[in-house]
C-alpha cells in the first residue's frame, strides 16, 4: 500500500486575515474555557491548520499555570507566536473587547428596565448549543492530547484522577494542577515514556499529516526567541500601562474614590485567579458585596447569569461589577449614570486583563525553548491530561446547568435536552460548524420563548 502523501502546508496568513478571525471569535466564544478553548482548536489546528496540535497544546499548558482567563491568554500567545507583539496584543483585545461592550449594553438594560426576555430567550437556545460544543471538544481534545489508551495508560488515569479530585472531591483547580506537574516531573525520571502516545492518536492508519503552518518542527520564529532586552522592554511597558491610568485616577479621585477601589481590587483580583473565573468569584462577591457594598448578592447573581450568557471569558463579570458599583455611586454625576458606569466597568475590565498581555508577552519565548525538554514537556504534558479531566467535570456540570436549570430537586427541562442532542448531532454527524450550531440554536431558542414553549 503506497503511504498517503503529506498535505500541503497552509498559505501564510496575513496580520488582517489575522485579525478578522480573532474579532470573529470574539463574538462566538461561548461556553467558558472549555468552550472558547474547543473552538480555537478546531478553527486554528483542525480547520484552518494554523498551528499544530502539538504547539498549541505546549502552549496551552504554560497557560493554564497562570492566573487570569486562559482562553484569552492562548488567544494572546497565538497571536503573538504568529504575528509578533501586535499579533498578540490585538487577539487578546479583541477576544473581550465584543464581550465587554456587549455587557455593557446588557448591564444598562439591566439597571434601567430589569428584564430582558428577548435576549433571554436568544441565550436559551445558545446554552444547549455551549454544552454540546463542550462535549465535542472533549472528545476530539482527549483522543488526540491523551493517546491510545492501550499504549498509554499514564495520561488516561491522570485525566480520570483529575475529573475526580474536581468532581467528586472538590479539590481546588490549582491543587489538581500542581499535583500533576510534581507526578509528570517525576514519571519524566522514572519512566521516560510515560506520556508518549504510541503513534495511536493521529486517528488515520494511513500516516497522512495535514501539515500547519506552526507545524511540530517549524523553528521558534527570531521575534519569539528569548531576550533580556525584549523581557525589560515587556515589563516596562507593561509597568507604564498600569502606573498611568492609576496615577490619573489617584489624581482625578483620590485614594478612597470608587474608580480608583475598582482599580486596585481587580488588580489583586487578577493575580489571584488561578484556576479560571469560578475560583475567583468567591473572592469578588465578598469584596464587592460585603466589604465595598457596591452590589447586592442578587445583583451580584444575576451578573454571573449575563456573564455566562456573553461571549468571551466568564471574568468578564468584572465589567458588570465595576458598572453597577459605579452607577450606584453616580461616580461621574447623576446626570451622566450611563458614562459613569460605562467607565467603571472599562477600568474594572483593564486592570483585570492587563497582567494576562504581561504574563504572555513576557513568558513566551521562554515556554517556546522548552519544546522537546523532556524535564520541561513532561510535566506541562501531566498538566494537559489534568486538564482533560477538568474539562470533562465543567462538560458534565455544563449539561446539567442547562438540562435541570433548578438543580437537583428540579424537573428535567426535555426542550433543552433536545436542543443539546439536536447540536451535538449537527456537530457530530453533520459536521456543522460552530458558528452555524450558535446562530441557529440561538434562532431557535428565541422562536422558543416568542412562541411561549420555553
Amino acid at each position: 500500500m503506497t503511504e498517503a502523501k503529506p498535505c500541503p502546508q497552509p498559505p501564510d496568513v496575513s496580520f488582517r486575515q489575522a485579525l478578522v478571525f480573532w474579532l470573529q471569535l470574539g463574538f462566538i466564544s461561548f461556553g467558558g474555557p472549555a468552550g472558547q478553548i474547543a473552538i480555537m482548536h478546531r478553527e486554528l489546528v483542525e480547520k484552518r491548520r494554523w498551528i499544530s496540535e502539538k504547539r498549541f497544546l505546549h502552549a496551552l499548558n504554560f497557560c493554564m499555570l497562570l492566573p487570569g482567563p486562559e482562553a484569552q491568554q492562548l488567544a494572546i500567545y497565538l497571536g503573538w507566536l504568529m504575528h509578533r507583539t501586535w499579533g498578540g496584543v490585538v487577539a487578546g483585545t479583541l477576544f473581550v473587547l465584543p464581550s465587554l461592550v456587549l455587557l455593557i449594553v446588557l448591564s444598562w438594560i439591566y439597571m434601567a428596565f430589569g428584564e430582558q426576555p428577548l435576549i433571554a430567550g436568544i441565550f436559551y437556545g445558545i446554552k444547549p448549543a455551549v454544552a454540546a460544543i463542550v462535549v465535542h471538544a472533549l472528545h476530539r481534545i482527549a483522543s488526540k492530547s491523551l493517546g491510545n489508551p492501550a499504549l498509554a495508560p499514564v495520561p488516561w488515569a491522570l485525566a480520570a484522577m483529575s475529573f475526580i479530585a474536581v468532581w467528586a472531591l472538590q479539590v481546588p483547580f490549582p491543587l489538581v494542577v500542581l499535583v500533576a506537574m510534581l507526578m509528570g516531573a517525576a514519571l519524566s525520571r522514572v519512566a521516560p515514556g510515560a506520556f508518549s502516545k504510541g503513534g495511536g492518536h493521529a486517528g488515520k492508519a494511513s500516516g497522512a499529516h495535514a501539515a500547519a503552518l506552526i507545524d511540530d518542527d517549524t523553528p521558534t520564529p527570531p521575534h519569539a526567541l528569548f531576550k533580556p532586552s525584549r523581557l525589560a522592554r515587556v515589563l516596562t511597558a507593561g509597568a507604564v500601562l498600569w502606573l498611568l491610568p492609576m496615577a490619573l485616577l489617584l489624581f482625578n479621585n483620590g485614594c478612597q474614590g470608587t474608580l480608583t477601589q475598582i482599580a486596585w481590587f481587580f488588580t489583586k483580583a487578577a493575580l489571584l485567579t488561578f484556576g479560571g473565573a469560578y475560583a475567583v468569584l468567591p473572592y469578588v462577591n465578598q469584596a464587592a458585596v460585603e466589604h465595598y457594598q457596591w452590589l447586592t448578592t442578587a445583583q451580584m447573581m444575576d451578573g454571573l447569569a449575563l456573564g455566562e450568557t456573553t461571549p468571551g471569558p466568564l471574568i468578564i463579570i468584572v465589567a458588570f461589577v465595576g458598572f453597577v458599583a459605579s452607577w450606584g455611586k453616580a461616580v461621574m454625576g447623576p446626570d451622566a449614570l450611563f458614562l459613569g458606569a460605562a467607565l467603571g466597568a472599562c477600568v474594572a475590565t483593564w486592570f483585570t486583563f492587563l497582567p494576562s498581555f504581561v504574563f504572555i508577552l513576557a513568558g513566551g519565548p521562554y515556554v517556546e525553548s522548552t519544546r522537546g525538554n523532556l524535564k520541561l514537556t513532561a510535566p506541562l504534558a501531566a498538566v494537559t491530561a489534568a486538564v482533560v479531566g477538568v474539562i470533562a467535570n465543567l462538560a458534565l456540570f455544563f449539561i446539567a446547568a442547562v438540562v435541570r436549570p433548578l438543580g437537583a430537586d428540579g424537573s428535567v427541562d426535555s426542550i433543552a435536552l433536545a436542543l443539546v442532542v439536536a447540536a451535538a448531532l449537527a456537530l457530530w454527524v453533520l459536521k456543522w460548524g460552530v458558528i452555524r450550531v450558535i446562530a441557529l440554536s440561538a434562532a431557535m431558542g428565541l422562536a422558543l420563548r416568542l412562541l411561549g414553549v420555553a
